[in-house]
């Protein structure tokens, strides 16, 4: 898989994690800036998102991009607002990052 379609993911994860960052300071929709980066962010991210598709299947493509934007959304929310994360959410965090890291390494379905 060429190092490309792995940058246009991340790029689309960090766009799909500042949106969900803004959907926080939005309010509910009640403050206009917040609300506008928000979706600013999700459409960048959805576009960067259909590039990666070119060239990884649809649901590996998708599995990485919401579960590592769970992962990380979930720390900014601990760091940043002060969300806490019991033992269960923790365990849970690390088996989507360890379901990550077998569907890179080991799913035949990514060519590498």
């Amino acid at each position: 898989m060429p190092i490309l379609t792995y940058a246009t993911l991340i790029v689309a994860i960090v766009l799909e994690v500042t949106g969900t960052t803004f959907l926080q300071r939005s309010e509910q929709f009640t403050r206009l800036v917040p609300t506008l980066m928000m979706g600013l962010c999700y459409a960048g991210s959805f576009y960067f998102l259909s590039h990666a598709l070119r060239a990884m299947p649809l649901g590996i493509a998708y599995a990485i991009w919401s579960g590592l934007g769970i992962v990380l959304v979930s720390l900014i929310g601990l760091f940043v607002f002060g969300q806490r994360l019991d033992v269960a959410a923790m365990i849970g965090l690390g088996l989507i990052i360890a379901g990550v890291i077998v569907v890179n390494l080991f799913s035949g379905s990514i060519s590498h």
